[in-house]
């Protein structure tokens, strides 16, 4: 079932996190997420500062997301600072699976049906290869692997994404046909990565993508059945 926004679970569960801090320097450590929702969390143990409005990214399991620091509190014991964080718009929820299965236990969600909407592009945790290159044929071109894709666009993990505005070409692969399309970046979040908007692409073109990426992620899931 769908999670609503404001509805909140006290589960705590390990978490992976990365990014910026707040002395500019990347990091990658381990917190755990508690208070949570389908709009953000609190952690705890976190080992480095974070700092107030960066991005950082966060994982749980297999579920990578992006998340706006809103506030901290520092401690002066060594992992023992705390950061409420908020989701980024149009991520995948990391936590969804837990927090659906406690709402789902309550007495006044139990008796209402599920939501049905679903988008047209769906975005899939897929890894994709792709090449992006710049118009001006200047630079070197960037091996890449995105992490979350669809029709309309994909997000890549990047220490040193590329600003804002940014034109980029994308190249990629569909079964034995090389599709290569303009597109832009609409959004960097340094030491996490960048998304990219598909911005010339046609409109058969971007249909057999999607149906692409879903036979992908049903083949992801139909593995990881298999050999669980």
């Amino acid at each position: 079932m769908e999670q609503r926004p404001g509805a909140r679970v006290s589960a705590e569960i390990p978490v992976r996190i990365w990014g910026m801090d707040a002395s500019g320097k990347p990091f990658f450590g381990t917190a755990i997420a508690g208070n949570l929702s389908a709009a953000g969390a609190q952690l705890s143990h976190v080992r480095h500062i974070l700092k107030v409005g960066e991005t950082i990214g966060i994982q749980y399991e297999t579920t990578k997301a992006r998340f706006e620091v809103m506030w901290v509190k520092v401690s002066v014991a060594p992992g023992r600072n705390e950061a409420g964080v908020r989701m980024l718009a149009n991520q995948p929820v990391p936590w969804g699976e837990v927090t659906a299965n406690v709402i789902a236990n309550t007495p006044a969600e139990r008796n209402q049906r599920p939501g049905s909407e679903k988008r047209r592009f769906a975005r899939h945790k897929v890894q994709f290869p792709l090449d992006i290159s710049f118009p001006d044929g200047q630079r070197a071109h960037m091996q890449c692997t995105a992490t979350d894709m669809s029709a309309r666009g994909c997000y890549i993990e990047s220490f040193v994404p590329l600003q804002i505005g940014s034109v980029v070409i994308v190249t990629f692969w569909i079964d034995s046909d090389k599709i290569r399309t303009n597109g832009v970046v609409r959004a960097s979040d340094p030491g996490v990565g960048m998304g990219i908007e598909f911005t010339a692409i046609e409109d058969q073109i971007r249909e057999r993508l999607q149906a692409y990426l879903e036979k992908i992620d049903q083949g992801f899931a139909s593995a990881a059945g298999q050999s669980s």
